[in-house]
């Protein structure tokens, strides 16, 4: 049944114009923008986020797939030829083919990126559809104790998000939550943290805080750190061997494993699969000597590993309606703008719109594959562009898409304060993604723990009463207390 209604998805997206149309432009979009550095995958997403608005839920879904998807390969494009990552999976990427890059092979290292990463994204869609229906089951099970408990373990998660301070991303986390609070109170009707003023009575939207966080604090740091474009190197020819392609295969696999099943942490995100699929990379090479000096394996692996992680942080978003990475807390809005709500009843109450976005995902990875080699050479040209005309059109887009949503200036001004935060943010080094997570995650913790202990009369044993919550409070507590201990032992 799911099978039938995936390729009824994908025949109709391919033979409606406009579907198909918007799937092209969309992956044409988040190639070239994600080649730009200093604008990331999550900033493309996030800026192109208000056209979804104006189309219907499936043509919407098409179009954002498209973006999210070949953004992401996008990013490896200016690691290989500037050394500049584009998104943070592309970190790695930038170690063994900008080597590539400056020996005159540019073009083969973009060949073996683009391959890697659309066979990662297969990998990751695959595991996608097999695993949902499994969790699914689980997931049609939960009350308001498991959906307090599974949003209690994606704040939990924030802690591994901020490299270098553990709990910084819980902290940052909890403001998300209290952000979350802001407006009207879904159970008593009272107005909370509103400061008298009108326009934070509905609350503080989730998409100009996205479009602020990582679209205008972006530009900022871009304006504070620009400097003239870098001379690229000949990039020579960019179709390699199909022989010599096919002998990565076993890298190419491993990277995808470690990237769908890591990126369906919550929060752990891509520049951690990434990392992790390269150091492996190198542990089970016999010869590393041309590891950070051009080995293919250190390009590919890492790739598979960073598109795999598409598919991986959609797994909970879809069914737990916990955002895997940045990138689905953005794409989150989108949905519960057009009405659906992520998570176990996703699958039950909109069975063809699950099936629309497998399908979408499936011909945005192809669509990369085949338009990625014939917008290789434009990009080039595009990453020559002068950072002035890029960042101004980046804040044009990013005021009027904050404008779009529902027409209110107060918006625009949500949207540059945050744009400012997250900039300051940067400067303080504190991670500006827990924010979100908490804006996301709060009101789902909030809602289900209170119902929780209405239905107990107060009685906190009954997330201890329910296995599935059991289980979630006990990780929860793992995943708090281990850093702690690790501290100690170190010690």
């Amino acid at each position: 049944m799911l099978l039938e209604r995936f390729f009824i998805s994908s025949i109709q997206i391919l033979t409606n114009p406009e579907t198909l149309l918007l799937s092209v432009i969309g992956v044409a979009l988040g190639i070239v923008l994600g080649a730009i550095p200093g604008i990331s995958s999550t900033m493309t997403l996030a800026i192109l986020l208000p056209v979804s608005f104006y189309l219907d839920q499936n043509s919407a879904m098409v179009f954002l797939m498209a973006v999210f998807s070949s953004s992401v390969f996008g990013g490896s494009i200016s690691a290989i030829l500037l050394n500049i990552p584009g998104t943070p999976g592309a970190i790695v990427t930038q170690i063994d083919g900008f080597p590539l890059a400056k020996k005159g092979k540019g073009g083969y290292a973009l060949a073996y990126a683009l391959f890697s990463s659309s066979v990662g994204g297969l990998v990751g869609l695959l595991i996608l559809m097999l695993l949902a229906p499994v969790i699914i089951k689980s997931a049609m099970n939960f009350r308001s104790p498991e959906f307090a408990a599974a949003a209690l373990f994606g704040l939990a998660m924030l802690a591994y998000s901020t490299p270098g301070s553990t709990y910084r991303g819980i902290v940052i986390g909890v403001l998300g939550v209290i952000l979350g609070m802001v407006g009207f109170d879904n159970m008593t009707d009272m107005l909370r943290f509103d400061f008298r003023t009108e326009f934070l009575q509905n609350g503080i939207n989730l998409v100009p805080l996205s479009i602020g966080l990582f679209g205008m604090s972006e530009i900022l740091k871009n304006i504070e750190t620009s400097k003239d474009s870098e001379k690229l190197p000949n990039i020579g020819n960019i179709f390699p061997p199909f022989s010599s392609v096919i002998k990565t295969w076993k890298s190419i696999f491993r990277g995808s494993i470690f990237g769908v099943f890591i990126g369906a942490i919550p929060a752990a995100g891509s520049a951690i699969a990434v990392a992790i699929s390269y150091a492996q990379e190198v542990k089970l090479a016999k010869d590393k000597s041309e590891f950070g000096k051009g080995d293919i394996r250190g390009i590919v692996a890492p790739e598979s590993a960073n598109n795999a992680c598409v598919g991986g942080a959609l797994i909970p978003m879809m069914t737990l309606g916990i955002p895997g990475d940045t990138m689905t807390a953005v794409l989150m809005a989108s949905l519960l703008i057009h009405g659906l709500q992520p998570g176990p009843f996703l699958f039950q109450n909109n069975p063809e719109f699950v099936s629309v976005v497998y399908a979408s995902l499936f011909i945005a990875i192809t669509l990369t594959l085949l338009l990625g080699f014939f917008l290789i050479r434009f990009i080039v040209k595009a990453l020559n562009a002068p950072t002035t005309i890029i960042n101004f059109t980046i804040i044009v887009l990013c005021l009027t898409g904050s404008f779009a949503i529902r027409n209110l200036i107060s918006d625009v001004f949500i949207m540059i304060f945050f744009g400012v935060l997250g900039y300051l943010f940067y400067k303080i080094n504190l991670p500006t993604a827990p924010l979100a997570f908490g804006l996301i995650l709060g009101p789902v913790l909030e809602e289900n723990l209170r119902r929780s202990l209405i239905i107990s009369r107060g009685s906190w044993l009954i997330f201890l009463e329910r296995p599935i919550s059991l289980c979630l409070v006990v990780i929860t507590l793992i995943v708090l207390l281990l850093p702690l201990i690790k501290f100690k032992n170190r010690q």
